[in-house]
């Protein structure tokens, strides 16, 4: 079974780019959500490896997401003690605030926003298997495939 990522961002072309980038570069499925509400629940339905939380949400707050799913997280999944890592999407105005709550153990770093590449393959590789592809890029050719 491949790890899954749970991605909580308001911007459909900010998700959609983070979603593409994941799945081309790392071995794993990615469910993503508009809303804190629907990312609790989809958190409580399914495992996930990973979370990735803008800090600003329509519905709550991203840190208060991770917070409400850190608690409910291991009740709703019986064997696993703990919830998984979160990496924080933010804004420029928002850093200052992020470092109030890196603190956290499960807190890996964050990504800038607009969408980093770099960033978001820095701070996932480890946490998610690369792509099998052999040389860590996704595989894609402009010639015909010849047998």
């Amino acid at each position: 079974m491949l790890p899954r990522v749970l991605l909580a961002e308001e911007s459909l072309p900010f998700r959609r780019v983070l979603r593409e980038a994941l799945t081309a570069f790392r071995d794993c499925e990615v469910d993503d959500t508009p809303n804190g509400e629907h990312a609790f629940e989809l958190a409580l339905r399914r495992p996930y490896s990973l979370f990735l939380f803008a800090l600003p949400l329509a519905e709550m707050d991203g840190h208060l997401l991770d917070r409400l799913i850190a608690k409910a997280y291991p009740l709703a999944h019986p064997g696993i003690h703990t919830a998984p890592p979160v990496i924080f999407l933010i804004r420029a105005d928002e850093a200052a605030r992020f470092h109030q709550i890196q603190r956290d153990a499960r807190v890996r770093g964050h990504i800038p926003m607009p969408p980093k590449l770099d960033a978001l393959l820095t701070l996932t590789e480890g946490l998610l298997p690369p792509k099998p592809s052999g040389n860590g890029f996704p595989k894609f050719s402009l010639a015909p495939d010849v047998p």
